[in-house]
């Protein structure tokens, strides 16, 4: 696989965490194990944060919130240095480090899954691991993932799409004709379960809806798998991606569903099998249409499937996580540990594969030719 050589033979990594997501939090965890899997006999490694703002912080403000320093703190400290006159105030502290080889986002949610990230790395012209622009913002948004899985023949829940615009049409019983009488509703454009709510009346879907609809103007209100299993899967790879042995997740039957509380904050209650053992029919089947809602998707580099499995063994394509979590519960780098990467390991294949990924589009030519005069043709107006 192809790599960058240095005199010093190290590649210096731009690390950026924390973010304006719910996930904030979360990225910073992520950041701290992905951060400590990093060999340094290979890598040397600037950290960077965003805070909650989306205000970029430079390596040593960045690394005393990572040891630990109260977040606050350091941004009471640091914001009065910040002209925020200036239209790149949000992205200076890139000043400061000038020969970057990769960059590094562990930033999940807005504004490191939705494909914004991407484009200042493509701006700035440098590698960085994960998928592009494109299918980043694809694949955060539910409504566009849906629309491309459905095209690619890859099976997912049955929906219906909510806005501002047409929520007077969208009733309850208007979609309980549709959908049937229990349905979840989610924001197209949140990640880890954030404004997530199940419904099986009026009253809990408009109450549902209402919050919902605070974290993105598109609302997706899908149909209810009955008895579902949570079944995960890790991909890796660019043009030829290769598929993790599956996980499974049980929640407790008092849950309604897999959400931010056990997903992040106590999992005490949550087993995780790896790997899940299912019928090889089942397992191939899950494992195929991973493969192939990656590649319909255009992703790259890493990703973790969710999919929801019914009593009949019907598996469903639930969403693409193109940033996927690394923090102590996440079952992607897990899912890999099981099929015989480590942690590390991991980490240096997603960063060989983000080098090959820049390394690829770099071959594209662009052809531009001068105009010169510009001659117009006669114009007919009719009355």
């Amino acid at each position: 696989m192809w790599k960058i050589m240095k005199n010093n033979n190290k590649l210096h990594i731009a690390l950026l965490f924390g973010g304006n997501s719910s996930e904030h939090d979360v990225s910073k965890r992520s950041a701290h194990n992905i951060y400590d899997a990093m060999d340094k006999d290979k890598y040397d490694v600037s950290l960077f944060m965003f805070t909650k703002d989306g205000i970029l912080l430079g390596h040593e403000a960045s690394k005393k919130i990572f040891d630990g320093v109260p977040e606050d703190d350091i941004i009471a400290d640091e914001y009065p240095k910040i002209d925020m006159s200036d239209p790149l105030a949000p992205i200076k502290a890139f000043q400061e480090v000038k020969d970057i080889d990769l960059f590094y986002p562990v930033i999940h949610g807005n504004l490191g899954e939705d494909g914004t990230i991407q484009g200042l790395f493509k701006l700035l012209r440098k590698p960085y691991i994960g998928s592009g622009v494109m299918a980043s913002a694809i694949s955060f948004d539910k409504d566009m993932t849906k629309r491309v899985l459905n095209q690619a023949g890859v099976r997912n829940t049955k929906y219906l799409l909510v806005t501002p615009e047409n929520r007077k049409q969208m009733t309850w019983n208007y979609i309980s004709e549709r959908l049937g009488k229990s349905v979840f509703i989610k924001p197209a454009n949140q990640g880890s379960s954030v404004g997530i709510h199940k419904a099986d009346d009026e009253n809990s879907y408009n109450e549902g809806l209402e919050d919902a609809l605070r974290y993105d103007f598109k609302v997706l209100i899908e149909e209810t798998i009955n008895q579902p299993q949570e079944i995960e899967i890790s991909i890796l790879g660019n043009e030829t991606p290769r598929a993790s042995k599956l996980g499974a997740v049980r929640v407790p039957a008092t849950d309604t569903f897999y959400d931010y509380q056990n997903k992040f904050v106590d999992a005490s209650g949550i087993v995780f099998e790896l790997p899940v053992v299912l019928s090889d029919e089942l397992t191939k089947e899950i494992t195929d249409m991973a493969i192939n809602a990656y590649v319909a998707l255009g992703l790259k580099g890493l990703t973790r499937m969710d999919f929801l499995v019914d009593k009949n063994d019907v598996p469903y394509l639930g969403e693409p996580n193109t940033l996927p979590g690394f923090t102590n519960i996440s079952l992607y780098p897990q899912m890999w540990e099981v099929s015989g990467i480590s942690y590390s390991a991991l980490i240096d294949e997603i960063i060989q594969y983000g080098l090959a990924e820049f390394e690829r589009n770099n071959q594209i030519h662009y052809d531009f030719q001068e105009l010169g005069d510009e001659h117009v043709g006669q114009k007919k107006y009719n009355n």
